[in-house]
């Protein structure tokens, strides 16, 4: 399966993400920045379910760095003044510690879709699945298309660096239109 629903409560906002204390340093106050408890125990908590979750949903999906994945959040907050936005970043970094979704949240695309106010039961309902696009290409019958040529030309079998770009979603002068223009015939 490659989707996932997940739900969680509302994680420490990225207001709380880091916290600051003084320290001495060679006799000079140095400002060092950590994670507070509250931000640490959502992480662990949440990672653990992740990892509970993807195994009783089935979802198994073969990380490549080249996918990207849409998550899309649907916010239960408790009070109005609360800013669904400010809550992504711990919650995709305890996706992300999992490793069993995606290797970083580089590849994700997050989404609010809507907002709705719930005092006694907050939380995040989370939907995660891949985009259709893959690298600059629309849909994976684009990329397969434009492989399939790239199987006929010299640079193909030395690892083209064109195609290596275009998949990890480059953009180029060198491909015009779903054209590469260092496309060169191999010979037989």
């Amino acid at each position: 399966m490659d989707e996932l629903f997940l739900t969680s409560s509302i994680p420490p906002s990225v207001n709380h993400y880091l916290s600051y204390r003084a320290i001495i340093k060679k006799g000079k106050p140095l400002a060092v920045s950590y994670k507070p408890k509250e931000v640490v125990d959502y992480r662990k908590s949440f990672s653990k379910y992740v990892e509970s979750e993807v195994e009783k949903q089935g979802f198994d999906y073969v990380h490549d760095g080249r996918r990207h994945f849409y998550v899309d959040g649907v916010f239960y907050m408790p009070r109005l003044d609360m800013d669904a936005n400010n809550y992504w970043k711990v919650l995709l970094d305890a996706i992300t510690d999992t490793q069993l979704v995606w290797r970083d949240d580089n590849v994700v695309c997050e989404r609010v879709n809507a907002i709705y106010y719930d005092p006694l039961n907050p939380r995040v309902e989370i939907h995660i699945y891949p985009t259709d696009y893959i690298g600059i290409f629309e849909s994976q019958d684009a990329l397969d298309a434009f492989v399939e040529t790239c199987k006929n030309c010299s640079r193909y079998k030395r690892n083209c660096s064109v195609l290596r770009k275009a998949e990890e979603g480059r953009i180029q002068e060198e491909i015009c239109d779903g054209v590469c223009n260092k496309y060169k015939e191999k010979k037989d």
